[in-house]
């Protein structure tokens, strides 16, 4: 998440040296036992355009086993938000971890949730906007840490359904990427809101995107909330890593995530989705099994046995393998301690 820096449109939205920090900090518990605010420690409340806030991400990440980062890019018809950080990251070698690129194709709005209500600048989705965007990100995947799968260079998209044409779109993008002399894209759809099998939209395969489409036991009533304004949920954490551990392999590819407790209370005080009663052992748990289960599954070459973690630093959003206050290393620790080690 590229938002821990001031940008103009930011300055105009929210004020002056808005940062994603601003929400982070502003944010108070709900119920007893509440984890809020997160507070960081090591890189403290950083600056993105400090450029060895990047390079010391890059080596704590390394250390601890993470095989790349999937950075969100913003793209609104030929307009970049966020953009910055990874300018500086692709001029800066220094910076030595494999990436790859999720594009946050949707609106972007006052309740950080995509919807159409209190749009601050929206999409206009087309086939040239798209192939537009891929051009402008070619820089991107033509450096050498790009990551790539079976030689071509991986792109997801957040929402793959709300882009018209996407068949037709998908098309554009592979003969746009063969006209550079790439064999193709690695296409991805996360499984955000109502997406499911990845060939009917032209992508290659799917990816998880946890708390999305997870199986949820609402604890609620349990938590004694004593927010009277409070109209969220809460979820018990140890049951989505139960029935996502058990969850069947479906036909086609699916890249599977794992995420450590969720919660936007910092961008929704008062009606937040939270996964409730997190632990290391069950994040660690669920981590690992997704680790042996792509291993073990021959459908998959060795470029893509991948899991994905839901997340490197979305403070926001509670779900961060950054250390923190409470948990210090920890998340990161038990992270390295899933990773099927190799023998020697």
């Amino acid at each position: 998440m590229p938002q821990f820096h001031p940008f103009k449109e930011n300055d105009e939205w929210w004020g002056k040296g808005f940062t994603e920090w601003t929400n982070v900090g502003k944010a108070v518990p709900n119920y007893p036992g509440h984890y809020q605010p997160h507070c960081p420690i090591h890189l403290g409340y950083y600056d993105l355009r400090l450029p060895e806030i990047m390079v010391e991400q890059a080596q704590m990440a390394k250390a601890y086993g993470i095989g790349g980062f999937s950075y969100y890019f913003y793209w609104f018809g030929g307009k970049t938000l966020l953009e910055h950080p990874l300018e500086q990251m692709l001029a800066n070698p220094d910076v030595d971890m494999p990436f790859c690129l999720t594009w946050a194709n949707e609106n972007w709005t006052r309740r950080w949730d995509g919807r159409e209500h209190d749009v601050l600048i929206g999409q206009n989705h087309s086939i040239e906007d798209s192939v537009n965007l891929l051009r402008h990100v070619r820089k991107y995947m033509e450096d050498p840490r790009y990551i790539r799968i079976d030689g071509k260079p991986v792109f997801i998209v957040y929402r793959a359904n709300i882009i018209p044409d996407i068949r037709e779109t998908t098309k554009a993008w592979r003969e746009e990427a063969r006209r550079w002399g790439e064999q193709g894209l690695y296409l991805i759809a996360a499984q955000t809101f109502d997406i499911g099998d990845p060939e009917k939209l032209g992508f290659d395969a799917a990816m998880e995107f946890p708390p999305q489409q997870v199986q949820r036991t609402d604890i609620t009533d349990e938590m004694g909330v004593y927010n009277p304004e409070f109209t969220g949920m809460i979820m018990d954490y140890e049951a989505v890593v139960e029935a996502q551990i058990q969850k069947p392999e479906p036909d086609y590819k699916l890249f599977r995530s794992s995420t450590l407790s969720w919660d936007n209370t910092a961008r929704n005080q008062d009606a937040p989705r939270i996964m409730g009663r997190f632990s290391i052992d069950a994040y660690k748990r669920w981590t690992a099994q997704l680790c042996n289960q792509v291993l073990a599954r021959d459908k998959y070459s060795t470029d893509e046995k991948i899991v994905f973690i839901n997340a490197w630093n979305e403070w926001a959003e509670g779900t961060h393998l950054e250390p923190d206050q409470r948990y210090g290393f920890a998340y990161l620790q038990a992270t390295y301690d899933a990773l099927p080690k190799k023998d020697g």
